[in-house]
């Protein structure tokens, strides 16, 4: 890994370091400083609605989940932009359609939901550890990689399959792509889920300054 290309991407630190906590402890609490957090608005293409409410999708939508999957499946809720992705297993079909028509109901969610969640068997421990490490591993190489920032979407790995999600340019997207399914790891698919942007739009968006601390 290039020192000077992390240099050049502060917030992917702090995104690696959440991500290897969590693989550790399972839950983390990461504080950053206003220097790190302009970046990090400067950096992520959503708006702060949309921002919020994602927070909001994720939290609400697996608290509802829970409820419908009890301990009969594992089911992950990403959100990037009010677009939701579903992952994870789940005893039947009946169950799997019944994560998704909950889902649909959340304020500010944008159909249609990607669900990729399968019927099978719960996946074990290991193979969740891995996937968080899969997920540490696809960051690590986008952080040195020229031209693209890991803050500027979410990676999320299920099933050793990793999914991408952002707003991105199509010259972006397939360096992304490329970077992912270099990585490594025992990554069986990667999985596009970008918003497409122009070059126009990403270029007004790199002009905007960060957000002066108040």
């Amino acid at each position: 890994m290039k020192f000077s290309n992390i240099l050049g991407k502060p917030i992917a630190i702090v995104a690696i370091i959440a991500t290897l906590a969590l693989s550790l402890q399972g839950c983390v609490a990461v504080i950053v400083g206003g220097a790190v957090m302009g970046t990090l608005a400067a950096t992520d293409r959503r708006s702060i609605g949309a921002q919020a409410e994602d927070a909001s999708i994720v939290l609400k939508g697996s608290g509802r989940i829970e409820k419908v999957v009890t301990d009969l499946g594992r089911v992950s809720v990403v959100s990037f932009n009010r677009k939701v992705l579903l992952t994870g297993e789940v005893k039947d079909e009946k169950m799997k359609q019944d994560v998704e028509k909950e889902i649909s109901t959340l304020s500010g969610v944008i159909l249609p939901i990607t669900n990729e969640i399968v019927v099978a068997p719960l996946s074990s421990f290991g193979a969740r550890s891995n996937d968080l490490s899969i997920t540490a591993k696809v960051q690590a190489s986008i952080i040195d990689t020229k031209d693209i920032y890991v803050n500027a979407i979410k990676i999320h790995t299920d099933r050793s399959v990793v999914y991408l999600m952002g707003r991105v340019t199509q010259r972006e997207s397939k360096i992304y792509a490329e970077v992912a399914s270099r990585t490594g790891g025992g990554i069986r698919k990667v999985v596009k889920l970008f918003e497409y942007i122009g070059e126009d739009e990403l270029q007004e968006m790199q002009k905007k300054p960060a957000p002066e601390k108040k």
